[in-house]
């Protein structure tokens, strides 16, 4: 089938491929601009995420934002923001191998349907799952790799520079590095 936005998301607000619809209070699809040249994608909710059907609203999401104005982006105006997984793991645990592979079509038909130039990976799950199985996101944060035609970059998730404060400074040199390419590459 070839969707569009709004039968992918119709679809999807009512999957039932995994057990993780058991226990979500909402589904969370996606946020920002459908036309966007790059793609922000997460794991998968938390709390805060289910509660309100819309990825990275709580602490986390809130600095996200912070980074993201720092270098002119915004998930309103010019990305889009999704997750592998679209429902709340139990206590926030990471999506289970079985859930990711349930939940990835959703994803696949957003990036076919965005066709971004650019996929950041936020956090090691995401990263293991679309860029390398292998990828140590603490020493290849920021360095870009082309798939398909597109460029992806992993950064440390939000969560985790919340836990570890430390490593701010290593995660907003990647967003900077991520302004250089989209200068480079003329995209706003």
């Amino acid at each position: 089938m070839e969707y569009t936005w709004e039968t992918l998301e119709q679809e999807c607000l009512s999957c039932r491929k995994c057990s993780l619809c058991e226990t979500r209070t909402n589904v969370v699809f996606g946020v920002g601009n459908k036309s966007a040249d790059i793609l922000f994608i997460g794991e998968g909710p938390g709390q805060n995420e289910d509660l309100q059907g819309e990825p990275f609203v709580g602490r986390g999401g809130q600095l996200l934002d912070k980074m993201l104005a720092a270098v002119d982006l915004d998930r309103k105006t010019n990305i889009y923001i999704a997750n592998i997984v679209k429902c709340r793991p139990p206590q926030n645990r990471d999506p289970l191998p079985e859930e990711q592979d349930a939940c990835i079509n959703w994803l696949r038909e957003q990036v076919r349907l965005l066709r971004p130039k650019i996929i950041v990976c936020l956090g090691r799950i995401a990263a293991a799952k679309l860029i390398k199985p292998d990828i140590k996101i603490t020493k290849e944060h920021g360095i870009f790799f082309e798939k398909n035609g597109v460029l992806m970059m992993a950064t440390l998730h939000p969560a985790a520079l919340l836990r570890n404060p430390g490593q701010k400074p290593g995660a907003f040199e990647d967003f900077l590095k991520l302004r250089e390419k989209l200068d480079e590459l003329s995209i706003q």
